[in-house]
């Protein structure tokens, strides 16, 4: 089996939503549950998190976007920049912890210690702008995890796979002109989905053209147009940019059961998707890939999609 790390931390749930909010403390805990009851966490290298130094948050966010946070979360708002968006007291230090858990993941692989990792981490992140939290996201987790493996660890080329079912609007904009970042986004279609971004012909700026690319889906599509469109779009763009480590924003709010989107992906359709992605690691990435945490509401589903998604990380 894989050295597959597991970011945890009970701290996590610190981060309080108000009741009836999507994002709260009970996907990791249930999640956490499914991993313990498979019998799978004493096959992990379990990682606990501490906070990051601001200079990486730095690396992505404006510090006025750093102290507006901090500063909300001191008052007490219950709010940030958006109702969706909806604190507490202790969200900022939490939204530092979980960026540290990953850049500490992101040294264990680096060190040749792991093979891959998930990161079971809240809040989430790739709606995060540099200027603006959106879609319950504060700090992009993912972008800053690509800044920390070049300017830490020297990586030239680092490949960003979103399949979170909502396009990844704040990673886009981070590296929409940077040819050493490239950003996939499979999502459901901008017309019918929240943030309204991630269409085809988005395919980057200046030097960063041809390094962003998107593959909307329609509503009422699923495993089918996943199975279509990764082989035709995600392959052969990884086959020219040959990344040398992989990230993941894994959502799992497309599958049929979450009502966070239209698209009808199987629990089959997800285990196909990620052993789709750890191919694509083995092949240009020496099997390098830390997948973190986005999306996925559905407290009957999301425990299985994650017992599995960890299960094809392990090689089981």
């Amino acid at each position: 089996m894989r050295r597959t790390g597991f970011l945890y931390d009970e701290r996590f749930s610190n981060h309080c939503t108000s009741p009836g909010h999507p994002e709260h403390s009970d996907r990791l805990t249930f999640a956490y549950r499914a991993l313990e009851e498979a019998g799978l966490l004493a096959q992990l290298t379990l990682i606990q998190a501490t906070p990051a130094r601001l200079k990486w948050i730095e690396r992505v966010h404006s510090p006025r976007h750093i102290f507006r946070f901090e500063e909300a979360c001191m008052l007490e708002l219950g709010e940030f920049d958006h109702p969706d968006n909806q604190i507490c007291k202790d969200s900022y230090d939490i939204a530092l912890l979980a960026v540290g858990g990953i850049l500490k993941t992101i040294d264990l692989l680096m060190e040749g210690q792991l093979d891959n990792a998930f990161c079971a981490v809240r809040p989430p992140g790739h709606h995060a702008e540099a200027n603006r939290a959106l879609g319950f996201c504060y700090f992009n987790n993912v972008a800053i995890a690509a800044k920390y493996l070049q300017e830490q660890w020297g990586i030239q080329r680092v490949g960003i796979v979103d399949f979170d079912a909502h396009h990844g609007n704040g990673t886009q904009q981070v590296f929409i002109g940077d040819p050493t970042v490239f950003y996939y986004s499979i999502h459901e279609h901008p017309s019918f989905s929240f943030p309204g971004t991630g269409r085809e012909f988005e395919r980057g700026i200046d030097e960063g053209y041809g390094f962003t690319l998107n593959s909307p889906v329609l509503p009422g599509q699923g495993d089918e147009a996943y199975q279509e469109l990764l082989p035709r779009d995600l392959v052969p763009a990884f086959a020219s940019f040959k990344p040398e480590v992989i990230l993941l924003s894994a959502g799992f709010d497309a599958h049929a059961d979450d009502d966070m989107s239209s698209i009808n992906l199987s629990t089959e359709g997800y285990s196909w998707i990620m052993q789709s992605l750890v191919e694509l690691a083995d092949e240009h990435a020496n099997g390098r890939l830390i997948s973190i945490l986005e999306g996925g509401y559905s407290l009957k589903r999301l425990p299985e999609l994650i017992k599995n998604h960890v299960e094809i990380l392990l090689g089981k």
